[in-house]
C-alpha cells in the first residue's frame, strides 16, 4: 500500500526530506503523497519514514492504493535508474 496524509496533518515540514522516493511534495493545504512513488520505503528502510517523524501521526496506509511487499519493491525496481 502506498501511505496517505490525512488532514490532521499541521505542515511541520519534517516528513517530506524523509522520503528516499521524494513521494512526499507540499499540496495546497497539506503534504500529500504520490501513490506512484511510494513504497512504504521498502528497499530503503524497514519502515516508513514519514510516519516515524509525523509527530501527530497522520499518516496511515492508503486503502485505496493496496501493494504487496512484492509490488512494492518491483514499483522501487521500475523507479531506481539501471547502471550499466
Amino acid at each position: 500500500m502506498a501511505l496517505l496524509i490525512t488532514d490532521a496533518c499541521i505542515n511541520c515540514d519534517v516528513c517530506e526530506p524523509e522520503c528516499p522516493n521524494d513521494a512526499i511534495s507540499a499540496g495546497e493545504e497539506i503534504y500529500e503523497i504520490d501513490p506512484a512513488r511510494c513504497t512504504e520505503c521498502v528497499g530503503h528502510f524497514d519502515k516508513p519514514q514519514c510516519q516515524i517523524v509525523c509527530p501527530v501521526d497522520c499518516i496511515p496506509l492508503d486503502p485505496r492504493h493496496v501493494e504487496t511487499h512484492a509490488q512494492l519493491e518491483a514499483k522501487l525496481q521500475r523507479m531506481t535508474p539501471r547502471v550499466k
